[in-house]
């Protein structure tokens, strides 16, 4: 004879089983729901599919994001370079004055000049270069703010003023 403890047992898992298969047909309902909303979505008033568009527009964002990572890079080396290049401007020649005259009232035009160049605290160089018959003969003075410790004609001194920049 059956025992009532194995009834009571046989009507435990048959409640079990009962309700597990309610709770596996409730969640397959909610899936079959959730997938057509998610049809629904992805098509249009029209009955297009619009997956493909929104694909094809977030591979065109992620796209575009590598690519400003990588503009983001190229500004970051430029600002690094032009930093280098910001502290190499001082010692480098800004500022030219060029004049040209002739050395000798006889003969020749204004083939002999008087040429400036300096940085921008004014150490640099005067060149001057006179033409005669003979030849020309090339000469360098060295600036230290604007000023040299040998004497300038009244020529290398206009190319300075020159160099300089006008005065206000």
């Amino acid at each position: 004879m059956i025992s009532w403890g194995l009834i009571l047992w046989l009507i435990g898992l048959s409640v079990i089983t009962f309700f597990g298969v309610m709770w596996l047909l409730d969640i397959s309902n909610r899936q079959r729901e959730l997938q057509e909303k998610l049809e629904h979505t992805y098509i249009d008033g029209e009955g297009r599919d619009v997956s493909e568009p929104i694909l094809a527009l977030t591979q065109r964002v992620e796209e575009s994001e590598s690519r400003v990572q990588e503009l983001h890079a190229a500004v970051q080396q430029s600002r690094t370079e032009l930093g280098e290049f910001a502290s190499q401007l001082p010692s480098s020649v800004q500022a030219v004055g060029l004049v040209r005259f002739q050395a000798f009232s006889d003969y020749g035009g204004d083939q002999s000049f008087a040429l400036a160049l300096a940085d921008a605290s004014g150490d640099g160089v005067v060149i001057t270069g006179i033409y005669a018959r003979e030849g020309t003969r090339v000469y360098a003075k060295p600036l230290s703010k604007w000023t040299s410790q040998y004497s300038l004609s009244f020529e290398e001194e206009n190319a300075i003023k020159q160099a300089q920049g006008p005065t206000e």
